[in-house]
């Protein structure tokens, strides 16, 4: 049977776009629709935004620090909304940059809604096309727990929309969103409490490192309350009453809520069932090599069940196109894939931590590890100090993870990631002539 297209994808975002490419590369007819901005989530409403934001909110900071280093002090004065234009002049300038990579490429872009009639067939717009094979990158979308009042709280999407600044905020959720988007207010001059029903924030990074940024963030202001969640929300006349239990059961007046507890795959009038497309938990299930119950049918990013990174999606992107269009298959590794949390303090790791690392090798686990001053801070007379922090199979002098909290913290650990994939060891480590004065160079100095 002939289709229209060798291939069409659903959803523009950094997983669709490199398969549409790579696939076009491999002489694939390809089509790809999207019914909002090209660049999903990341370009749009998430890490290039959302890092702008850390930039705009770090001259505050940087302002204060300046004074100790023979700068003198004038006034200033933070404009929400000539960042914004500015911000959202940038957004749109990258959306272009996508647009125009696609049709470099020679892929269609349908700029509409598409789900399925068929296992070949898709409704996009008021058409109907077929494609031998088709790749759902959909991604994700922010969630809701059920708490009284709950509608009246914001998601991470609508920080990229505010038309002013809180002066009160308060967060629910402790993971990265969370604890990122705190730091980022608190650095424009909002009062930010933050709290999480977990006993620490950052679950799932490794507790020290997780330790030194709540530190880091107290110092700056920002109120942790762990073991606490929110009961319900209120209007009142001067914006929210929000009540907590748990740890902390008190009541809060604050301008705005956000909710910062986690994503879900955005799978809402795929009509995957039209299409034999099984999910898993709410998520599209695919093999090692992206495919779906259907073999034609594929999925990447966080519309499945793995990690929920976007140069993991892309990484997803292209190995489908290899797979599916060119030679060998490929599938992506996931065992060690760096993350980071864009706050301040910042912090990133790549590997295990100290906790997982325990729970496979035991007592075969040597932890090397250093809190320091780094030189900047030094005329600033801040107490901020940075983390490095080494997890080391005792029997194989291999290293297992890579932590740090510091500036530049995400730099630093995905390089690193290289010598990890290599299969580095602490001996390797020990031998490296580092750059004096950095912070990375205490990674080669660790007793």
């Amino acid at each position: 049977m002939s289709y229209e297209y060798d291939l069409v994808i659903i959803g523009a975002g950094p997983g669709g776009l490199s398969a549409a490419k790579r696939s076009a590369k491999y002489g694939a007819k390809v089509a790809i629709a999207e019914q909002a901005q090209v660049g999903g989530g990341c370009v749009n409403r998430g890490c290039i935004p959302k890092k702008l934001m850390v930039y705009a909110a770090d001259f505050a900071r940087l302002g204060q620090d300046a004074a100790a280093y023979g700068w003198g002090l004038c006034e200033r004065r933070f404009d929400w909304h000539r960042f914004v234009a500015m911000r959202d002049r940038e957004i749109e300038r990258l959306q272009q940059a996508q647009i125009n990579g696609l049709q470099e490429a020679g892929v269609e872009l349908i700029n509409h809604r598409a789900s399925f009639v068929d296992a070949h067939t898709l409704a996009v717009g008021d058409r109907t096309i077929t494609s031998d094979k088709i790749l759902i990158a959909v991604g994700g979308k922010p969630i809701k727990p059920s708490i009284r009042g709950i509608e009246h709280a914001l998601t991470s999407d609508d920080m990229f929309t505010l038309n002013a600044l809180p002066k009160q905020i308060a967060i629910l959720g402790g993971g990265y969103i969370g604890v990122e988007f705190a730091s980022i207010l608190r650095g424009f001059g909002c009062d930010v409490t933050l709290m999480n029903h977990e006993t620490c924030i950052l679950s799932g990074f490794d507790a020290d490192l997780a330790a030194t940024v709540r530190n880091g963030l107290v110092d700056r202001g920002i109120q942790i309350l762990c073991s606490t969640s929110m009961k319900a929300i209120a209007p009142i006349s001067d914006g929210f009453c929000i009540t907590l239990e748990g740890d902390c059961s008190k009541t809060l007046t604050v301008d705005a809520v956000l909710c910062a507890t986690g994503r879900a795959p955005n799978l809402a009038g795929l009509r995957l069932e039209n299409a034999g497309v099984e999910a898993d938990q709410s998520a599209i299930a695919v093999d090692d090599y992206s495919r779906t119950s259907q073999p034609h049918i594929f999925a990447v990013g966080d519309c499945t069940n793995r990690i929920q990174l976007t140069p993991v999606a892309r990484a997803e992107g292209t190995a489908f196109a290899a797979t599916a269009f060119g030679q060998p298959p490929q599938r992506v590794n996931y065992d060690l894939v760096p993350s980071a949390v864009c706050s301040y303090p910042e912090a990133a790791a790549v590997g295990m931590t100290e906790a997982a690392a325990r729970e496979r090798y035991g007592h075969a686990v040597q932890i090397y590890q250093r809190e320091f001053q780094p030189l900047f801070y030094s005329l600033a007379h801040s107490t901020q100090t940075s983390l490095i922090k080494l997890v080391v199979e005792a029997g194989t002098d291999r290293v297992l993870g890579i932590h740090m909290v510091g500036d530049h913290a995400a730099e630093v650990v995905q390089s690193l990631t290289v010598a990890m994939q290599h299969g580095v060891t602490k001996r390797d480590l020990d031998h490296v002539i580092g750059i004096h004065p950095s912070s990375a160079e205490e990674f080669f100095d660790l007793d």
